[in-house]
């Protein structure tokens, strides 16, 4: 077992392999949770092995939310007590501390911090029940609609895909894992790109392809903003909450959800449809299909660089920026910065999030 009175108990876990932070006395090992930060992970790892208690609530500098702190209680592994054979500086105050936490094995190989708890979730809030699938609940319940806004963008955590329908045929049609993406929808661009290329104007095809691109950067933000989060314009009814859950309130309420990040064929194919059928009306040939092969790539990174936002170590060169914008966008203020690939569409409509991390 891992002594735990040793002085570097905590001050020892300082690296992306292993992450322990203090607050308020209490540890919590948040190695899992590094690459999902709104702040970045280098930020962490700043405070690894060290007390965050007073940053994290220094509005000035680094103000955190209410579910932030509901998050960072998922990760608790232990407290600390007075102890007359261990040191730890906690905060430089250089008070005596041992790790208290005889319940957690921290020698096993396959040991995981602890996530939300499910039925403290369920009694405290009254919402969903992450232990059963969530559609059915939903379709069974009678929210009001200031309750289901406020709870559906408070996050929680779980280490596993949550119950969408409970169905064997529809449950796995609910999981699309990220690579499915590029996967299907690659081929569509290179055969609409080869129909437009038949017609022999090379020049027309490339320059239509890339104003396919730059269309869906407006569609990316439209569909965010006026499709996704219609939540002033929501009907107050339970069917609409469903359909908003389902579309994506859920993405917002279990946003680590890795199965569930990427849109699932089936629903791309039910929106990109009418769109393509637009281009058809409002182009040529030769353009229509560079259009439409333009406007499936713009897809297919949008829907890449939104999972590699939220599930990977992201470059320097402005992806680090996009994930703290787009993780502010979850754990801030869901109102504004709908941009993911960019903010280029938030600066011109006026809906840039402005955060300090």
């Amino acid at each position: 077992m891992l002594d735990r009175t040793k002085t570097n108990e905590v001050t020892s876990h300082n690296t992306p392999d292993s992450c322990w932070v203090l607050y308020k006395g209490k540890v919590y090992d948040v190695t899992e949770f590094i690459q999902d930060h709104p702040g970045g992970d280098d930020l962490i790892l700043d405070y690894g092995g060290k007390d965050v208690t007073a940053i994290m609530k220094d509005e000035l500098e680094h103000d955190h939310s209410e579910a932030a702190y509901e998050i960072l209680e998922e990760y608790c592994i232990g407290t600390l007590a007075p102890s007359s054979d261990s040191k730890i500086n906690n905060n430089n105050n250089g008070s005596e501390e041992t790790l208290n936490g005889a319940d957690q094995d921290y020698d096993k190989p396959d040991f995981h911090p602890s996530v939300t708890d499910l039925a403290l979730d369920i009694k405290k809030h009254q919402f969903l029940d992450l232990r059963k699938p969530l559609i059915p609940q939903m379709l069974r319940a009678n929210f009001t609609k200031e309750f289901y806004l406020e709870q559906v963008h408070k996050p929680r955590y779980l280490p596993e895909p949550a119950q969408f329908f409970g169905h064997w045929l529809l449950e796995p049609l609910s999981k699309t894992a990220w690579w499915v993406v590029p996967l299907i929808w690659l081929p569509v661009v290179g055969y609409a790109m080869k129909l437009s290329f038949d017609y022999n104007m090379p020049v027309v095809s490339v320059l239509s392809f890339a104003l396919g691109i730059a269309i869906w950067t407006l569609l990316e933000y439209g569909l965010h903003r006026f499709l996704f989060h219609v939540d002033d314009y929501l009907p107050d009814a339970q069917w609409a909450f469903t359909l908003h859950f389902t579309l994506h309130g859920f993405h917002h309420y279990l946003p680590m959800d890795r199965l569930r990040l990427v849109m699932p064929p089936a629903l791309n194919v039910f929106i990109s449809y009418p769109l393509t059928r637009l281009g058809h009306a409002l182009f040529p040939p030769v353009m229509a299909y560079g259009v439409i092969a333009g406007g499936y790539f713009g897809y297919i990174l949008y829907d890449c660089v939104h999972y590699y936002l939220h599930h990977a170590k992201v470059f320097e060169f402005h992806f680090k920026e996009m994930k703290k914008y787009h993780m502010a966008h979850h754990y801030k203020n869901f109102d504004l910065g709908y941009g993911i690939t960019s903010k280029v569409w938030d600066y011109i409509f006026g809906t840039v999030l402005k955060y300090k991390v």
